[in-house]
């Protein structure tokens, strides 16, 4: 007979920031498909509530609600609104970034340093905190919190700011973990790859195919490739991990550039069009048109 059991969140109220597209839609998704309830926390209030008709649709309740996470009062606002909708809150992925600036770190200013940290690292730790505080004082007292990090944080291939910030997100992991093991919350974080996700649409074919080539999977990663890892960490199927920082990348990392694994032997899963699908879906719910011939020209 099969159990699953493990990974059933039939009853858990979640709440995921960033949670209107890409990665976060993906994460709520996810949550949703293992019996959560989930509030999506975002600044677009458009696709939030697309979002939310979703996460409905699946059979689980869902709200939508507008925070600047950078912002202590808003972040509090934010957490008042999921106690109040579903009075409690048992899972929060901390998914909210943005990249800032593609110059060259010699003509980026402090502006573009503040800007980044205040979402990336400052904006994540508050709402890990105001998360914490929720579930400690909550019967039983336990939770599970999910960081966001990315492949940027222990591999030198971003500009400074971001790998800086999300570095600090995956030793901050490691942090709150021995803090809040004594309340029963287990804090991770994942890693993403290369991810074809609305941020990235302006990234030319060939660059593309590039990483492709460096993929020991020999496919570039999709939103939807992540939701078995957040059920896993928002689930009891891993209440002895903690502290930990899940690389999800298709094994790019795996390879020290410019070694290029052996070409694959048979098809990959996902195809070249396949990475793109989900992106372009996204693209066009925000009204905006994906061309490829635009992408190879930037």
């Amino acid at each position: 007979m099969t159990d699953l059991s493990l990974f059933d969140l039939s009853g858990k109220k979640a709440l995921v920031t960033g949670g209107a597209m890409g990665i976060g839609y993906a994460c709520a998704t996810a949550l949703a498909m293992g019996g959560a309830d989930v509030a999506i926390v975002d600044l677009n209030e458009e696709m939030g509530n697309r979002a939310v008709e979703s996460i409905r649709a699946m059979g689980c309740d869902a709200l939508f609600i507008r925070c600047d996470i950078s912002d202590k009062q808003q972040v509090q606002s934010m957490m008042d609104a999921v106690v109040t909708k579903f009075g409690r809150l048992d899972i929060a992925v901390n998914n909210a970034g943005i990249v800032g600036s593609l110059a060259p770190d010699e003509e980026q200013d402090e502006a573009n340093w503040d800007k980044v940290m205040s979402v990336c690292l400052r904006g994540a730790w508050l709402c890990a905190t105001a998360q914490a505080q929720q579930m400690i004082k909550q019967t039983p007292t336990e939770g599970k919190i999910i960081f966001t990090a990315s492949i940027a944080g222990f591999d030198a291939h971003n500009d400074g700011v971001y790998s800086a910030a999300k570095a600090g997100v995956i030793q901050m992991t490691r942090a709150l973990a021995v803090r809040w093991g004594r309340f029963n919350i287990n804090v991770n974080s994942f890693s993403p790859g290369f991810t074809m996700s609305p941020l990235l649409a302006g990234v030319p074919a060939q660059a593309r195919d590039e990483v492709r080539k460096r993929t020991p999977l020999g496919h570039l990663l999709r939103p939807q490739d992540y939701r078995g890892a957040i059920l896993y960490l928002a689930s009891a199927a891993s209440n002895a991990m903690t502290g930990q920082n899940l690389v999800i990348d298709a094994g790019l990392m795996l390879t020290a550039l410019p070694q290029i694994p052996p070409p694959p032997r048979v098809p990959p899963r996902v195809s070249p069009d396949e990475e793109v699908e989900d992106m372009k879906q996204e693209l066009e719910a925000m009204g905006i048109a994906y061309n490829e011939d635009e992408a190879n020209a930037s």
